[in-house]
């Protein structure tokens, strides 16, 4: 099977051509069977792989597939050639997996949506770009996948594109991740420039034998493609975009949240690990930039109205666990909470979206409320989710990836307990703002009538996600360790000594303050919710109500320091002087061709002169010159 690598995204590359090409004369039905039906042969193809791979797992194992040159000049080539070891396989099997689920649903959501042949076209390149992006092993075919994400998401995020919020939201996503494309691509130039190469095992290999830890080069590395992750997965300084991208429909968030862009960077890092553990200090960067934001994207949850930016923030804060975990040098826990998070968020925002979609595009909490009643499929999957993001001891799947990430952060020997408490502060705050989401949205007075609207589209995808977002974690509790053992292979974590009592109190400790979390939800919002209206008519209350409304204010800043001084500039550059040079010489260009076209008289005697005067001025040269 291993030979059918290449077809996992080639499968929704076919797709994405079909559609592009017979947009026009595809029928709704046909366009949105192609899109789901391509990536149903991608998540199959991959069940498939992992099956074989699995079975014949040994250290080391790895499947590759070359299958041409791509670039071959003196000193630099670089093949399309597909790397599968246990990282990928996990990340191919999410990406397809939850990828199928979400098309499956969009085949419903956007059945009377007039372009939903681009729709799905956009959707199968951004599945192949993610799939290459995860499969590639050397980092320009790498940088290929990303910057085919990074287009997809501009794209998708825009796709209702009448209303110019809309596309202003998709330009914010695509510019600020230029920002961390800039350095990454930055980086390629100096690891070439430091191996000859940018093919992945030979780049890890060589730093190994050529770099000390703690060395200039190792650190420069290191910090452009942590440039480069930040962006795409929107942490810290560069996390504005993804609040925006909810101007997208609901399964495009579900895409971008769950299993792909967003993680593009924590797969970056974790692919590039020798890289990063040899650059100390970068990774304690890399965990003091998870542990802020996901605090400060907590705050920020909590005080939304808008129940997708509630999940946005989260995804922000999740994001900042996996780099909390990847800057311990807790490999294997940040790849298992990403596996884990895929399913719970993926099922939240596709939830989400059915009742945004059947309460007629209402997205406020604070106009909905008693909706259990009548969305009874719909509320149990939501809860299912909502315990998993919050982490619900013992019964639910992000419970066991999340105790894995505090566990680790504890221990850590520079900053553990600094670390440690952000993640449990960022614990509590997590398990406050969802079950503040589940209370306003489907307890209290109904606010809004829903309209009825069935199909299995909706409700397999949400079945499917739910069972997964609770069973889950128990893949890695079982006694056989399964994925840490599958995860090791290729991520070799720290190693970090800890005694049967730690393995007791520290989840007992995030355990009291998860259900902490859900209680005080309980009370400020059920029994006393008078106490939060009150708080925010005080100076303080206002002011941190929409300073964290507001994202820290950070776009506020970017704004002041980059975006006003640069339209200002442009304002008083409004005739380009650069430009003015090529305009002249394009202004040259035509009235010398209005010259040329008085010659064009239709007067044979005229052409026959200037013929002949132009033979006598050749002959004429030639003779005495």
């Amino acid at each position: 099977m291993q030979n059918l690598l290449w077809t996992i995204p080639f499968f929704p590359l076919a797709g994405f051509l079909i559609l592009s090409i017979g947009s026009n004369w595809l029928s709704p039905k046909a366009s949105s069977t192609i899109g789901v039906s391509t990536v149903a042969l991608s998540a199959l193809v991959s069940i498939l792989i992992g099956i074989e791979f699995i079975s014949g797992l040994e250290v080391s194992q790895v499947f590759r597939q070359e299958l041409g040159a791509w670039i071959d000049v003196p000193g630099f080539s670089a093949n399309f050639g597909f790397y599968l070891d246990s990282m990928s396989m996990v990340f191919i099997f999410t990406v397809c997996f939850v990828g199928f689920l979400i098309h499956l649903y969009s085949a419903f959501f956007m059945k009377h949506d007039e372009g939903i042949a681009r729709y799905f076209a956009w959707m199968n390149l951004f599945m192949a770009s993610m799939l290459i992006l995860v499969l590639a092993d050397n980092l320009l075919l790498l940088y290929l996948g990303w910057e085919g994400v990074g287009l997809c998401s501009y794209l998708l995020i825009g796709y209702w594109y009448k209303d110019p919020k809309n596309g202003y939201a998709g330009q914010k996503a695509l510019i600020v991740t230029r920002i961390g494309d800039t350095a990454m691509a930055i980086g390629l130039f100096f690891l070439f420039r430091s191996f000859g190469t940018l093919n992945i095992d030979e780049i890890l290999h060589s730093v190994s034998l050529e770099w000390i830890s703690g060395s200039t080069d190792a650190q420069i590395a290191a910090l452009l493609l942590l440039g480069g992750a930040v962006g795409k997965s929107a942490q810290l300084p560069l996390q504005t975009w993804l609040p925006d991208a909810m101007a997208g429909p609901s399964p495009v968030s579900a895409l971008i949240h769950a299993a792909t862009m967003v993680t593009a960077g924590v797969y970056l890092i974790a692919r590039t690990n020798l890289i990063f553990s040899m650059a100390p200090g970068v990774m304690l960067l890399i965990a003091i930039l998870g542990a802020l934001l996901l605090v400060m994207a907590g705050f920020s949850a909590l005080v939304q109205w808008d129940i997708k930016r509630v999940l946005a923030y989260s995804t922000i804060s999740q994001i900042g666990y996996m780099f909390l975990a990847l800057g311990v040098g807790a490999w294997s826990a940040s790849i298992f909470h990403f596996f884990i998070h895929a399913f719970f968020k993926a099922l939240l925002f596709l939830a989400a979206g059915v009742v945004i979609l059947r309460l007629k595009e209402e997205h406020s909490m604070f106009k909905m409320g008693g909706l259990r009643k009548n969305m009874p499929l719909v509320f149990y999957t939501f809860l299912a989710g909502a315990a998993s993001l919050s982490a619900l001891p013992l019964i639910t799947a992000g419970y066991f990836s999340k105790d894995k990430i505090l566990m680790d952060a504890f221990l850590f020997p520079r900053a553990g307990m600094v670390l440690w408490i952000a993640g449990i502060a960022g614990a509590g705050l997590t398990a406050l703002y969802t079950s503040r989401m589940v209370i306003l949205t489907f307890f209290g007075k109904m606010k809004s009538e829903p309209e009825h609207i069935h199909s299995k589209a909706f409700n397999i995808p949400l079945v499917v996600l739910a069972v997964l977002s609770i069973i889950a974690g128990y893949i890695e509790m079982s006694p056989l360790h399964f994925f840490s053992r599958f995860m090791a292979f290729s991520l070799p974590a720290f190693n970090h000594p800890g005694g049967a009592a730690l393995e007791f109190i520290l989840p007992a400790v995030s355990g009291i303050v998860v259900f902490g979390g859900i209680f005080s939800a309980w009370y400020f919002y059920v029994r006393k919710p008078k106490i939060i209206y009150s708080i925010k008519q005080t100076a303080i209350g206002g002011f941190l109500y929409n300073f964290w409304f507001n994202g820290w204010a950070f776009d506020k800043i970017y704004d002041l320091i980059f975006v006003q001084p640069y339209v200002f500039l442009a304002k008083i550059n409004k005739k380009d002087f650069i430009d003015s040079f090529y305009n002249g010489l394009a202004n040259l260009m035509i009235r010398l061709n209005d010259w040329a076209l008085l010659t064009q008289t239709g007067r044979l005697r005229w052409y026959l002169a200037f013929i002949t005067v132009g033979v006598i001025f050749g002959i004429t040269i030639i003779l005495f010159l």
